[in-house]
């Protein structure tokens, strides 16, 4: 099964490029088997991951951004292929 991992964050107005650079910059343990970035505006940034994995499996995810740089908690969701 493919599950796919979306996680979405907003940064401080003009402070989204440091929080595009910092979610790039960030490791998953293992890798996924597909990791995409996009960044839209109003200095938004998503993530996007595909494990081959349940549903429900422990999967790695990236982590909340210091409080300073973004403007919100990170939004995430989980989806399975159809």
């Amino acid at each position: 099964m493919t599950v796919a991992l979306m996680w979405e964050a907003r940064a401080v107005d003009g402070r989204g490029e440091e929080l595009l650079t910092w979610a790039k910059g960030q490791a998953l343990d293992p890798a996924p088997e597909r990791r995409e970035t996009f960044r839209a505006p109003q200095d938004r940034v998503l993530v996007i991951t595909w494990w081959d994995a349940p549903y429900d499996a422990d999967l790695p995810e990236l982590p909340e951004p210091d409080g300073e740089l973004v403007t919100r908690a990170v939004h995430r969701w989980r989806f399975e292929a159809a």
